[in-house]
């Protein structure tokens, strides 16, 4: 080997080294100045001689060319979810059920009594990622995705320091001696607190609009169709688990798998711990909500993991979440700052909402400016007025809110918060009936605020389901002044279309299209598209299934409307007062002419009695269901469509009469309920079996008694 090769060599040795001390063991041993000597000694090197340059080599973390789009890969295993708790008696339920079932499923009844071991550590606020290592070798990088499928990500992978690009070949003992053949990897790419501010401040002083939170920052990073954006922005990875292994040993124990990790050169979160027992989860939890501030990333909980894999094994899983582990979620967060203003949005039915204008905020890892403030009743009842200091409270995705006014000496400057007495888009009166704690615009679709919204809900996907009429579309054809009713919509053309920004011929034609598309709708679907005040889809349903002919709804009255479930008088008031609006029952005569229709309703039952009996021979008759998490293959608004024309009822919470909880994927606490009920938990398989008219809750017949039946 020649003297150029052997160095080469040595520096990418050299290199690869030092990566370890300063991303897995946090302890560099040179300074940055000589590591970069090394580098661009090394770079050098394969400048001159290109033929040596392999995949792993330190330098080709910079990036490879821009891709068209990320491909897709299936993943060997699942990546699966975890459920979550919120509570310690959650944490007590999982630790009883874990004991319960070992105890079952191994026939010695002393586990039931014995305190399990756990693998704990912080739940981070990342993104989840896949790493594949064939013969030592980064091959492969995807992402979570759906959990079967995720979107290959290995260039831009490579451009992420912490990863190695080669297992280090020292920590082979750790693995029975040889690194595996194949070993999948599964970790988080995440973002520290400080890289993140200094990103979004050389994105704003590029005069580009920075992100909002550290994961927002990590994702928008790692799916950058050019790797070599990604390989500028600061990630960091931990290792967490492994999925497939070909060829290669790894320990029994969580714990011990991820100290085998690490030894191969991969990050790992220096805040594990294995903990005993429930005491230890919890004990664990209480130190790291005290200190989550003071880590340098985000984490949004703590996840607690059977230590023995045996064991995990054992306990299998339930849906797509293991019942070997769970993650123990953080409350809300709150913060404190300056409310600055107070403005009022106007909504599709004339409801004024006021919204806080804040001073800036960190909380919960997202940058807080506006918030919440309900209702006139609510700003005060809690005190609060412009200028004041107010406690700002958020809790994982809910839109933030103003919980309070802070403690202290209220400043001088302050001013109240006033209702306005004209609307804010239109200049319409505002009432605020008595009794009532909501004020509303009495513009009606005079006002743009509400026409906007009373389109934007027409044409959801709940409603009328047009597609491709999003909101900016909405807001573009009311402020042209194109469309004023959703009736409207329907005579709009191509060459209408296209004067809009950003609608060039082939969108404008598929828009047409969906409008053909939409003029088959359903009855129910009608009803809810009006957007009477509080009718919903289930009193939709109710509405349609009753009457079965909406000249027969406009004619009712009150008390008959009032017959009927889910309506009550204040329902059935706004009703009435809809259809008694000459306009309202131009708009719906316009949408008939222009084509609009339903299938022609069945006769009605002949007496209430044969009402019973045909909702009775409905296959999910009788049966409740809740439906939990993520499902892949269809939205839970159309699975609770589904289900509910085969007779089922639909609730939000478990309990003992639920016949059993749907769950896909990110179920969380209500599978551990329903567990802990001994209520039966269904996946999307089972949901697609039971729409397919197959009976999974049947009760099994009993079977006969010695001589016969009674």
């Amino acid at each position: 080997m020649s003297a150029d090769r052997e160095r080469l060599e040595a520096l990418r040795r050299q290199i690869e080294h030092h990566n370890r001390r300063y991303y897995v063991h946090d302890d560099p041993e040179i300074s940055d100045t000589e590591y970069d000597e090394l580098l661009r000694e090394l770079e050098a090197l394969e400048a001159a001689h290109p033929e040596w340059i392999t995949p792993d080599s330190p330098t080709q973390r910079v990036g490879a060319q821009p891709a068209e789009g990320f491909a897709t890969v299936r993943h060997r295993l699942p990546m699966l979810s975890l459920a979550n708790g919120f509570e310690a008696e959650e944490i007590h339920d999982f630790d009883r059920r874990v004991r319960e079932r070992l105890a079952r499923e191994t026939g010695d009844p002393a586990r039931a009594e014995q305190a399990v071991t756990y693998m704990a550590e912080p739940k981070l606020d990342g993104l989840a990622i896949s790493l594949l290592f064939e013969d030592g070798v980064l091959v492969r990088a995807a992402t979570r995705g759906d959990g079967e499928t995720g979107e290959d990500v290995t260039a831009n992978m490579r451009t992420v320091r912490p990863v190695p690009l080669r297992l280090d070949p020292a920590g082979a003992p750790g693995v029975g001696g040889t690194i595996p053949a194949v070993l999948e990897v599964r970790g988080e790419v995440f973002m520290r607190r400080a890289d993140f501010l200094r990103l979004n401040e050389g994105l704003e002083a590029e005069g580009q609009r920075g992100f909002m939170n550290p994961r927002n920052a990590a994702a928008g990073s790692l799916r950058q169709l050019d790797p070599k954006v990604t390989a500028r922005r600061p990630l960091s990875f931990f290792a967490y688990s492994v999925g497939h292994v070909e060829g290669g040993a790894l320990p029994g124990r969580q714990s011990a798998v991820l100290d085998a990790l690490r030894d191969l050169g991969l990050p790992v979160c220096p805040e594990r711990r294995v903990v005993t027992g429930v005491a230890g989860c919890l004990g664990y939890y209480e130190e790291l909500a005290a200190r989550r501030r003071d880590l340098d990333y985000e984490i949004d909980g703590i996840v607690y993991k059977v230590d023995d894999l045996a064991d995990q094994q054992v306990l299998g899983f339930v849906s797509r979440a293991p019942r070997w582990a769970i993650a123990h979620k953080f409350p809300a967060e709150e913060r404190t700052t300056t409310l600055r203003d107070v403005e009022f949005n106007v909504g599709r039915t004339g409801a004024l909402t006021p919204v806080a204008r804040l001073e800036p905020v960190l909380v919960g890892g997202v940058m807080v400016s506006n918030a919440g403030l309900h209702n006139m009743d609510e700003v005060e009842r809690k005190d609060i007025r412009v200028g004041d200091r107010v406690i700002v409270r958020r809790a994982g995705d809910v839109i933030p809110e103003v919980v309070g006014r802070a403690g202290g000496e209220r400043p001088a400057e302050t001013r109240p918060i006033e209702l306005p007495a004209a609307c804010p888009e239109c200049g319409s009166h505002v009432e605020r009936p008595e009794g009532e704690v909501v004020a509303r615009c009495t513009g009606g679709l005079v006002c743009p605020a509400q026409r906007r919204e009373a389109l934007k809900h027409f044409v959801s996907r709940r409603a009328m389901d047009i597609e491709g009429f999003g909101e900016k579309l909405i807001e573009q054809l009311v402020d042209n002044g194109r469309v004023r009713t959703p009736a409207e919509l329907f005579a709009l053309d191509t060459e209408t279309l296209q004067q809009l920004e950003r609608v060039g011929p082939k969108l404008a034609d598929n828009l047409v299209r969906a409008l053909e598309t939409a003029r088959e709708t359903t009855l129910a679907r009608f009803i809810f598209a009006l957007g009477i005040r509080e009718v919903g889809e289930v009193t939709a349903q109710a509405l349609a299934a009753h009457f079965r002919d909406l000249d027969a709804l406009m004619a009712a009255d009150a008390e008959t409307l009032q017959s009927i479930p889910d309506v009550g008088p204040v329902v059935a008031e706004h009703i009435v007062h809809f259809f008694a609006e000459p306009h309202n029952r131009e708009v719906v005569e316009a949408l008939r002419a222009a084509g609009v229709h339903w299938p022609v309703p069945e006769p009605a039952p002949a007496s209430p009695g044969d009402a019973v009996d045909e909702a009775a021979q409905a296959p999910l008759a009788g049966r409740t269901f809740v439906l939990t998490g993520t499902l892949e293959e269809m939205s839970r608004d159309e699975a609770r469509g589904r289900l509910e024309a085969l007779g089922a009822k639909i609730t939000g919470s478990v309990s003992r009469k639920t016949s059993a909880v749907i769950a896909g994927a990110d179920p969380g606490s209500k599978v551990a309920k329903a567990e802990s009920l001994g209520v039966p938990v269904l996946g999307p398989e089972e949901l697609a079996r039971l729409l397919e008219g197959e009976d999974l809750l049947a009760e099994p017949e009993p079977e006969p008694t010695e001589g016969g039946s009674a």
